[in-house]
Protein backbone atom coordinates (compact mmCIF):
# COMPACT_ATOMS: atom_id res chain seq x y z
CA UNK A 1 0.00 0.00 0.00
CA UNK A 2 1.49 3.16 -0.96
CA UNK A 3 2.13 5.87 1.61
CA UNK A 4 1.96 10.08 0.56
CA UNK A 5 5.21 11.77 1.00
CA UNK A 6 2.71 14.22 3.39
CA UNK A 7 2.10 11.43 5.41
CA UNK A 8 5.84 10.08 5.86
CA UNK A 9 6.57 13.82 6.66
CA UNK A 10 3.58 14.35 9.57
CA UNK A 11 4.85 10.43 10.90
CA UNK A 12 8.31 11.93 11.33
CA UNK A 13 6.91 14.51 13.03
CA UNK A 14 5.30 14.73 16.62
CA UNK A 15 1.81 14.36 15.33
CA UNK A 16 2.04 10.98 14.07
CA UNK A 17 -1.11 9.20 13.02
CA UNK A 18 -0.32 5.48 14.47
CA UNK A 19 -3.73 4.29 13.34
CA UNK A 20 -2.26 5.57 9.79
CA UNK A 21 1.22 3.40 10.29
CA UNK A 22 -0.31 0.59 11.95
CA UNK A 23 -2.96 -1.60 10.21
CA UNK A 24 -4.30 -5.18 10.88
CA UNK A 25 -1.89 -6.60 9.06
CA UNK A 26 0.85 -4.40 8.42
CA UNK A 27 3.38 -1.51 9.80
CA UNK A 28 5.45 1.42 8.28
CA UNK A 29 8.77 1.41 8.59
CA UNK A 30 9.26 5.17 9.92
CA UNK A 31 7.74 3.69 13.21
CA UNK A 32 11.39 2.45 13.70
CA UNK A 33 13.42 5.27 12.20
CA UNK A 34 12.13 8.76 13.55
CA UNK A 35 13.54 10.28 16.77
CA UNK A 36 10.45 12.40 16.67
CA UNK A 37 8.21 8.70 17.01
CA UNK A 38 11.36 7.27 19.91
CA UNK A 39 11.07 10.38 22.31
CA UNK A 40 6.73 9.89 21.69
CA UNK A 41 7.58 6.08 22.82
CA UNK A 42 9.58 7.12 26.00
CA UNK A 43 6.87 9.13 27.13
CA UNK A 44 4.22 7.32 26.49
CA UNK A 45 5.51 3.71 27.27
CA UNK A 46 8.52 4.01 29.55
CA UNK A 47 7.40 6.96 31.36
CA UNK A 48 3.54 6.75 31.55
CA UNK A 49 3.63 2.95 31.70
CA UNK A 50 5.41 0.30 34.04
CA UNK A 51 9.04 -0.74 33.19
CA UNK A 52 10.78 -4.03 34.30
CA UNK A 53 13.70 -2.65 36.52
CA UNK A 54 15.15 -5.72 38.95
CA UNK A 55 14.54 -9.09 40.81
CA UNK A 56 14.41 -9.27 44.20
CA UNK A 57 17.23 -11.33 44.39
CA UNK A 58 19.82 -8.93 42.96
CA UNK A 59 19.07 -6.59 46.34
CA UNK A 60 18.79 -9.16 49.01
CA UNK A 61 20.07 -6.79 51.82
CA UNK A 62 19.48 -3.78 53.00
CA UNK A 63 21.52 -1.53 51.57
CA UNK A 64 21.98 -3.27 48.17
CA UNK A 65 21.25 -1.13 44.81
CA UNK A 66 21.25 -1.83 41.05
CA UNK A 67 21.49 0.97 38.87
CA UNK A 68 19.38 1.12 35.82
CA UNK A 69 17.91 3.44 32.99
CA UNK A 70 14.37 4.51 31.98
CA UNK A 71 13.60 6.83 29.14
CA UNK A 72 17.15 8.47 29.07
CA UNK A 73 16.73 8.95 32.94
CA UNK A 74 19.58 7.18 35.16
CA UNK A 75 17.56 5.26 38.66
CA UNK A 76 18.38 3.25 41.34
CA UNK A 77 16.52 0.47 42.97
CA UNK A 78 17.77 0.14 46.30
CA UNK A 79 16.21 -1.91 49.08
CA UNK A 80 15.66 0.70 52.41
CA UNK A 81 16.06 -0.14 55.85
CA UNK A 82 12.29 -1.43 56.19
CA UNK A 83 13.01 -3.90 53.26
CA UNK A 84 11.31 -2.01 50.88
CA UNK A 85 11.97 -1.45 47.40
CA UNK A 86 12.73 2.67 46.57
CA UNK A 87 13.73 3.81 42.93
CA UNK A 88 15.43 6.94 43.06
CA UNK A 89 16.40 9.09 40.12
CA UNK A 90 20.71 8.44 39.76
CA UNK A 91 20.56 12.65 40.46
CA UNK A 92 21.92 15.31 43.12
CA UNK A 93 19.00 17.30 43.94
CA UNK A 94 21.57 20.18 44.65
CA UNK A 95 23.81 20.02 41.37
CA UNK A 96 22.26 17.35 39.38
CA UNK A 97 25.49 14.90 39.88
CA UNK A 98 25.42 11.63 39.25
CA UNK A 99 25.02 9.85 42.24
CA UNK A 100 25.96 6.74 41.88
CA UNK A 101 28.49 5.28 38.73
CA UNK A 102 28.06 1.66 39.71
CA UNK A 103 26.11 -1.02 38.15
CA UNK A 104 25.30 -2.69 41.68
CA UNK A 105 26.24 -2.60 45.40
CA UNK A 106 25.93 -1.78 48.79
CA UNK A 107 25.94 1.43 50.58
CA UNK A 108 24.63 2.63 54.52
CA UNK A 109 23.50 6.46 52.52
CA UNK A 110 23.99 7.70 48.92
CA UNK A 111 26.51 10.32 48.74
CA UNK A 112 27.30 12.87 46.63
CA UNK A 113 30.73 12.78 45.30
CA UNK A 114 30.47 16.74 44.12
CA UNK A 115 29.72 18.84 47.21
CA UNK A 116 29.32 15.70 49.89
CA UNK A 117 25.35 15.99 49.97
CA UNK A 118 24.41 12.23 51.84
CA UNK A 119 20.59 11.06 51.69
CA UNK A 120 19.44 7.96 53.45
CA UNK A 121 18.19 4.76 51.99
CA UNK A 122 14.33 6.31 51.66
CA UNK A 123 15.75 9.65 49.71
CA UNK A 124 15.77 11.85 52.44
CA UNK A 125 18.77 14.67 52.77
CA UNK A 126 20.24 13.77 55.90
CA UNK A 127 23.56 15.79 56.39
CA UNK A 128 25.18 18.68 54.53
CA UNK A 129 28.79 19.83 54.49
CA UNK A 130 29.35 23.24 56.18
CA UNK A 131 26.24 23.42 57.19
CA UNK A 132 26.02 26.83 58.26
CA UNK A 133 25.49 28.13 54.22
CA UNK A 134 22.47 26.24 54.49
CA UNK A 135 19.37 28.26 53.68
CA UNK A 136 16.75 25.97 52.13
CA UNK A 137 14.69 23.59 54.30
CA UNK A 138 16.60 19.97 53.75
CA UNK A 139 13.27 18.41 53.63
CA UNK A 140 12.34 19.60 50.65
CA UNK A 141 15.39 18.77 49.29
CA UNK A 142 15.25 14.65 49.26
CA UNK A 143 16.11 12.10 46.43
CA UNK A 144 13.53 12.45 43.21
CA UNK A 145 11.35 8.90 43.56
CA UNK A 146 9.17 7.39 41.31
CA UNK A 147 5.37 7.55 42.39
CA UNK A 148 5.01 3.52 41.42
CA UNK A 149 6.82 0.74 42.41
CA UNK A 150 5.21 -2.54 42.29
CA UNK A 151 6.27 -6.52 42.08
CA UNK A 152 5.31 -9.87 41.14
CA UNK A 153 7.03 -12.82 42.52
CA UNK A 154 10.28 -10.58 42.72
CA UNK A 155 10.46 -8.91 39.42
CA UNK A 156 10.01 -4.96 40.36
CA UNK A 157 8.23 -2.46 37.92
CA UNK A 158 8.51 0.84 38.16
CA UNK A 159 7.07 4.33 36.79
CA UNK A 160 7.04 7.56 36.61
CA UNK A 161 3.20 8.30 36.14
CA UNK A 162 1.05 8.18 39.94
CA UNK A 163 -1.78 7.69 37.93
CA UNK A 164 -0.99 4.55 36.05
CA UNK A 165 -2.95 1.12 35.95
CA UNK A 166 -2.30 -1.43 39.01
CA UNK A 167 0.59 -3.85 37.83
CA UNK A 168 -1.64 -6.61 38.14
CA UNK A 169 -3.48 -5.03 35.70
CA UNK A 170 -0.77 -4.39 33.30
CA UNK A 171 0.23 -7.84 33.72
CA UNK A 172 -3.13 -9.38 33.09
CA UNK A 173 -2.48 -13.36 31.78
CA UNK A 174 0.77 -13.17 31.12
CA UNK A 175 1.08 -13.71 35.53
CA UNK A 176 0.69 -17.09 34.12
CA UNK A 177 4.38 -16.87 32.23
CA UNK A 178 5.99 -14.95 35.33
CA UNK A 179 4.68 -18.40 37.50
CA UNK A 180 6.05 -20.89 35.09
CA UNK A 181 9.40 -19.08 35.33
CA UNK A 182 9.57 -18.69 39.29
CA UNK A 183 7.79 -22.18 39.21
CA UNK A 184 11.04 -23.96 38.08
CA UNK A 185 11.93 -24.01 41.22
CA UNK A 186 10.85 -26.36 43.97
CA UNK A 187 10.28 -23.00 46.33
CA UNK A 188 9.17 -20.92 43.64
CA UNK A 189 12.02 -18.62 43.95
CA UNK A 190 14.80 -17.41 41.38
CA UNK A 191 18.19 -15.90 41.41
CA UNK A 192 19.19 -13.16 38.92
CA UNK A 193 22.43 -12.68 40.30
CA UNK A 194 25.06 -14.46 37.78
CA UNK A 195 25.79 -10.98 36.45
CA UNK A 196 24.64 -9.57 33.43
CA UNK A 197 25.97 -9.06 30.24
CA UNK A 198 25.08 -6.80 27.71
CA UNK A 199 24.90 -6.53 23.55
CA UNK A 200 24.53 -2.82 21.76
CA UNK A 201 22.20 -2.98 18.94
CA UNK A 202 22.63 -0.65 15.81
CA UNK A 203 18.85 -0.82 15.63
CA UNK A 204 15.56 0.20 17.22
CA UNK A 205 14.50 -1.38 20.25
CA UNK A 206 10.90 -2.96 19.03
CA UNK A 207 13.10 -5.19 16.99
CA UNK A 208 14.31 -7.47 20.33
CA UNK A 209 11.04 -8.21 21.68
CA UNK A 210 9.60 -8.92 17.98
CA UNK A 211 12.63 -11.12 17.41
CA UNK A 212 12.28 -13.01 20.27
CA UNK A 213 8.88 -14.11 19.92
CA UNK A 214 8.89 -15.23 16.41
CA UNK A 215 9.73 -18.60 15.58
CA UNK A 216 9.53 -18.09 11.61
CA UNK A 217 13.26 -16.67 11.93
CA UNK A 218 14.86 -19.71 13.37
CA UNK A 219 15.68 -22.03 10.29
CA UNK A 220 17.13 -19.09 8.27
CA UNK A 221 18.89 -16.80 10.84
CA UNK A 222 20.20 -19.45 13.20
CA UNK A 223 21.21 -22.78 11.13
CA UNK A 224 24.75 -23.31 12.25
CA UNK A 225 22.96 -23.82 15.88
CA UNK A 226 20.97 -26.43 14.61
CA UNK A 227 23.87 -27.83 12.50
CA UNK A 228 26.16 -28.10 15.59
CA UNK A 229 24.27 -28.97 18.85
CA UNK A 230 21.53 -31.28 18.66
CA UNK A 231 19.69 -29.60 21.02
CA UNK A 232 16.00 -29.59 22.66
CA UNK A 233 14.90 -26.95 19.40
CA UNK A 234 15.31 -30.04 17.21
CA UNK A 235 11.78 -31.18 17.75
CA UNK A 236 10.43 -27.65 19.06
CA UNK A 237 11.42 -24.84 16.48
CA UNK A 238 13.54 -27.11 13.72
CA UNK A 239 11.13 -29.44 11.64
CA UNK A 240 8.72 -28.99 8.37
CA UNK A 241 5.65 -26.48 9.20
CA UNK A 242 3.24 -29.70 9.48
CA UNK A 243 5.23 -31.20 11.69
CA UNK A 244 5.57 -28.23 14.28
CA UNK A 245 3.27 -28.56 17.20
CA UNK A 246 5.10 -25.28 18.86
CA UNK A 247 2.87 -22.38 18.95
CA UNK A 248 2.97 -18.27 18.82
CA UNK A 249 0.94 -17.39 21.89
CA UNK A 250 -0.31 -13.63 22.33
CA UNK A 251 -1.51 -13.13 25.58
CA UNK A 252 -2.95 -9.49 25.80
CA UNK A 253 -1.06 -5.97 26.52
CA UNK A 254 1.46 -6.81 24.52
CA UNK A 255 2.88 -9.36 25.92
CA UNK A 256 4.02 -12.25 23.91
CA UNK A 257 5.23 -15.62 23.65
CA UNK A 258 6.48 -18.70 21.68
CA UNK A 259 5.72 -21.78 23.64
CA UNK A 260 7.50 -24.62 23.06
CA UNK A 261 5.83 -26.84 25.95
CA UNK A 262 3.51 -28.89 23.14
CA UNK A 263 7.06 -30.42 21.74
CA UNK A 264 8.48 -31.65 24.99
CA UNK A 265 7.35 -34.84 26.26
CA UNK A 266 9.25 -35.80 28.97
CA UNK A 267 10.66 -34.30 32.30
CA UNK A 268 14.04 -32.36 31.12
CA UNK A 269 13.83 -32.55 27.44
CA UNK A 270 13.49 -28.80 27.41
CA UNK A 271 16.90 -29.19 29.25
CA UNK A 272 19.05 -31.64 26.66
CA UNK A 273 18.51 -34.15 29.45
CA UNK A 274 16.05 -36.42 30.91
CA UNK A 275 15.14 -36.76 34.54
CA UNK A 276 18.50 -39.34 35.49
CA UNK A 277 20.84 -36.55 35.26
CA UNK A 278 19.34 -34.19 38.04
CA UNK A 279 17.35 -36.65 40.74
CA UNK A 280 17.54 -34.86 43.23
CA UNK A 281 15.99 -31.49 41.54
CA UNK A 282 13.46 -33.77 39.96
CA UNK A 283 12.57 -35.39 43.26
CA UNK A 284 12.38 -31.81 45.01
CA UNK A 285 10.25 -30.45 42.54
CA UNK A 286 7.78 -33.60 43.12
CA UNK A 287 7.98 -32.93 46.51
CA UNK A 288 6.91 -28.94 46.26
CA UNK A 289 4.68 -29.62 44.01
CA UNK A 290 3.15 -32.99 43.82
CA UNK A 291 3.88 -35.71 41.25
CA UNK A 292 1.27 -35.14 38.33
CA UNK A 293 1.75 -31.31 38.65
CA UNK A 294 5.71 -31.41 39.31
CA UNK A 295 5.77 -33.88 36.40
CA UNK A 296 4.03 -31.61 33.95
CA UNK A 297 6.35 -28.33 34.88
CA UNK A 298 9.47 -30.47 34.53
CA UNK A 299 8.33 -31.47 31.11
CA UNK A 300 7.16 -27.98 30.23
CA UNK A 301 10.12 -26.14 31.57
CA UNK A 302 10.34 -22.10 31.66
CA UNK A 303 8.71 -19.60 29.01
CA UNK A 304 9.94 -18.13 26.03
CA UNK A 305 8.03 -14.93 26.38
CA UNK A 306 8.17 -11.21 26.09
CA UNK A 307 6.39 -9.26 28.76
CA UNK A 308 5.67 -5.90 27.31
CA UNK A 309 7.75 -3.67 27.28
CA UNK A 310 11.10 -4.41 28.43
CA UNK A 311 11.54 -7.80 30.32
CA UNK A 312 11.96 -11.24 28.69
CA UNK A 313 11.96 -14.62 30.00
CA UNK A 314 14.09 -16.50 28.05
CA UNK A 315 13.78 -20.01 29.24
CA UNK A 316 17.30 -20.39 31.20
CA UNK A 317 17.82 -16.56 30.91
CA UNK A 318 15.94 -13.19 31.72
CA UNK A 319 16.70 -10.58 29.83
CA UNK A 320 15.99 -6.61 29.40
CA UNK A 321 15.56 -4.08 26.50
CA UNK A 322 16.57 -0.58 27.13
CA UNK A 323 16.10 1.80 24.30
CA UNK A 324 19.20 4.32 23.48
CA UNK A 325 17.63 6.17 20.20
CA UNK A 326 15.88 5.19 17.63
CA UNK A 327 18.33 3.13 15.76
CA UNK A 328 20.28 2.17 18.90
CA UNK A 329 19.29 -0.02 22.09
CA UNK A 330 21.34 -2.64 24.38
CA UNK A 331 19.75 -6.08 25.07
CA UNK A 332 20.89 -6.91 28.74
CA UNK A 333 20.87 -10.66 29.99
CA UNK A 334 21.67 -13.04 32.94
CA UNK A 335 21.25 -16.63 33.49
CA UNK A 336 18.06 -17.94 35.44
CA UNK A 337 18.89 -19.61 38.21
CA UNK A 338 17.03 -21.83 40.61
CA UNK A 339 16.70 -21.49 44.39
CA UNK A 340 17.71 -24.90 46.20
CA UNK A 341 18.67 -26.56 43.48
CA UNK A 342 21.74 -28.92 43.36
CA UNK A 343 24.54 -27.13 42.08
CA UNK A 344 25.03 -29.06 38.83
CA UNK A 345 21.68 -27.75 37.40
CA UNK A 346 22.50 -24.11 37.62
CA UNK A 347 26.04 -24.45 36.52
CA UNK A 348 24.28 -26.26 33.26
CA UNK A 349 21.71 -23.21 32.78
CA UNK A 350 25.04 -21.19 32.85
CA UNK A 351 26.42 -23.04 30.31
CA UNK A 352 23.68 -22.65 28.30
CA UNK A 353 22.71 -19.02 28.62
CA UNK A 354 26.70 -18.71 27.61
CA UNK A 355 25.88 -20.51 24.62
CA UNK A 356 22.88 -19.04 23.47
CA UNK A 357 23.17 -15.27 24.30
CA UNK A 358 26.95 -15.15 25.33
CA UNK A 359 29.02 -12.36 23.20
CA UNK A 360 30.68 -15.65 21.48
CA UNK A 361 27.00 -17.59 21.50
CA UNK A 362 25.21 -19.04 18.60
CA UNK A 363 22.04 -17.33 19.06
CA UNK A 364 22.07 -13.73 19.71
CA UNK A 365 25.01 -12.48 17.60
CA UNK A 366 23.13 -14.01 14.79
CA UNK A 367 19.67 -11.78 15.80
CA UNK A 368 22.02 -8.94 16.11
CA UNK A 369 22.91 -8.77 12.46
CA UNK A 370 19.69 -9.36 11.35
CA UNK A 371 18.13 -6.43 13.22
CA UNK A 372 21.04 -3.83 12.05
CA UNK A 373 20.45 -5.36 8.79
CA UNK A 374 16.75 -4.19 9.20
CA UNK A 375 17.77 -0.79 10.44
CA UNK A 376 20.31 -0.39 7.73
CA UNK A 377 17.44 -1.25 4.94
CA UNK A 378 14.94 0.75 6.12
CA UNK A 379 17.03 4.07 5.87
CA UNK A 380 15.02 6.79 5.69
CA UNK A 381 11.96 5.70 3.53
CA UNK A 382 10.87 2.75 5.48
CA UNK A 383 7.82 1.86 3.70
CA UNK A 384 5.53 -1.08 4.58
CA UNK A 385 6.13 -3.60 6.39
CA UNK A 386 3.87 -6.81 6.23
CA UNK A 387 2.87 -9.37 9.50
CA UNK A 388 0.05 -11.18 7.78
CA UNK A 389 1.32 -14.58 8.11
CA UNK A 390 -1.12 -16.83 9.68
CA UNK A 391 -4.05 -14.14 10.45
CA UNK A 392 -6.65 -16.20 9.17
CA UNK A 393 -5.48 -19.30 11.00
CA UNK A 394 -5.02 -17.66 14.38
CA UNK A 395 -7.59 -18.44 16.99
CA UNK A 396 -8.46 -17.56 20.57
CA UNK A 397 -8.29 -19.86 23.66
CA UNK A 398 -9.28 -18.68 27.36
CA UNK A 399 -8.56 -14.87 26.27
CA UNK A 400 -4.94 -16.06 24.60
CA UNK A 401 -4.72 -15.49 20.61
CA UNK A 402 -3.10 -18.85 19.52
CA UNK A 403 -1.33 -19.19 16.14
CA UNK A 404 1.28 -21.71 14.31
CA UNK A 405 5.24 -21.61 15.67
CA UNK A 406 5.80 -19.55 12.33
CA UNK A 407 2.69 -17.43 12.28
CA UNK A 408 3.19 -13.58 13.52
CA UNK A 409 0.22 -13.62 15.74
CA UNK A 410 3.16 -12.40 18.28
CA UNK A 411 4.18 -9.50 16.26
CA UNK A 412 0.37 -8.13 15.58
CA UNK A 413 -0.51 -8.46 19.08
CA UNK A 414 2.65 -6.05 20.12
CA UNK A 415 1.93 -3.80 17.51
CA UNK A 416 -1.35 -3.39 18.29
CA UNK A 417 -1.22 -3.00 21.80
CA UNK A 418 1.52 -0.68 21.16
CA UNK A 419 -1.01 1.72 18.73
CA UNK A 420 -3.62 1.25 21.50
CA UNK A 421 -1.02 2.85 24.15
CA UNK A 422 -0.10 5.67 21.63
CA UNK A 423 -3.32 6.99 20.28
CA UNK A 424 -4.82 6.58 24.14
CA UNK A 425 -7.53 4.05 22.70
CA UNK A 426 -10.14 2.85 25.35
CA UNK A 427 -10.46 -0.63 23.50
CA UNK A 428 -7.97 -3.02 21.98
CA UNK A 429 -7.24 -3.20 18.18
CA UNK A 430 -8.94 -6.29 17.24
CA UNK A 431 -6.51 -9.13 16.12
CA UNK A 432 -8.54 -11.65 14.00
CA UNK A 433 -8.65 -10.30 10.41
CA UNK A 434 -12.71 -9.63 8.95
CA UNK A 435 -13.22 -11.14 6.02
Amino acid sequence: MAVSKAHVARSAGSGADYRELIREDRIHGSLYTSEAIFKDEMERIFRQGWVYVGHESEIPKRGDFVRRQIAGDQVIVVRAQDDKINVFLNRCAHRGNLLCSDNSGSARAIVCKYHGWAYDLEGNLIDVPYPAGMTCDKQKLGLNALPRVDSYRGFYFASFNEQVIPLDQHLGKATDLIDRACEMSPTGKLRLDGGWVQHRFKSNWKMLPENDVDGYHVNFVHPSFAQAIRSNYDAAAFKNEEDLVSEARYWGNGHTEIDFSKAYTKPLEWFGCDESRFPVYVAKMREAYGVDDGNRKLTAGPPHACIFPNLFLGEGNVGMFEPISADECIHWHTPLLLEDVEQGVNDRLKRQSEGALGPAAFLLADDAVIAERTQQALGESGGWLDLSRGIEREHEEDGVMIGHLTDEVTNRGFWHHYRRIMTGDAEPARLVKVA
